[in-house]
């Protein structure tokens, strides 16, 4: 028996919707205003998320849009995230076994930076099942440019809300 994705489309032999979602962080001045985007895609389904803070990090925007992203979905999906962050891509595939089995400090014996953000997006994760791809920036990738859109848009809301100066 076979399960409706979101848009009615008949999804063979999968129990869950199949998601492509493109996020990606900016930042005016690091620190500075910042914002994040995420754009997403479940067969005829699009949804675009963005939004910004006055005083942040790019690292904590690339982490912000992910985590956003991933919140929005109410149900368990099959997701390919494409991410066109060193700092998020390696974090996930590489850094946070360790940081969780050293009690959230580094190799080195340190503070993880972005903590917060991290333990927040391992949460995400694993209400879903991620494929992370990883793309370049700026390099013409359709859905990374227009989570770059997205992600600029965040920081351009702060100065039309009047949370920073122009």
């Amino acid at each position: 028996m076979s399960a409706d994705l979101p848009d009615g489309d008949p999804a063979v032999s999968r129990q869950r919707p199949i998601v492509q979602m493109w996020t990606d962080g900016a930042c005016k001045g690091n620190p500075g205003p910042g914002g994040w985007g995420a754009w997403m895609r479940s067969g005829t389904h699009e949804r675009e998320l963005f939004g910004g803070d006055p005083n942040t990090t790019n690292n904590r925007m690339e982490l912000t849009a992910v985590i956003e992203g991933l919140r929005t979905l109410n149900t368990s999906c099959d997701i390919t995230l494409h991410v066109d962050s060193s700092y998020v891509m390696n974090g996930m595939k590489s850094w946070l076994p360790g940081w969780k089995r050293n009690g959230w400090k580094t190799a080195a014996k340190k503070p993880v930076k972005n903590e917060d953000l991290w333990r927040a997006l391992d949460e995400q994760v694993a209400r879903h099942s991620v494929q992370w791809v990883w793309v370049k920036g700026h390099s013409g990738d359709p859905g990374n440019e227009r989570a770059d859109q997205l992600a600029n848009k965040g920081v351009d809301s702060l100065t039309q809300n009047g949370l920073v100066g122009d």
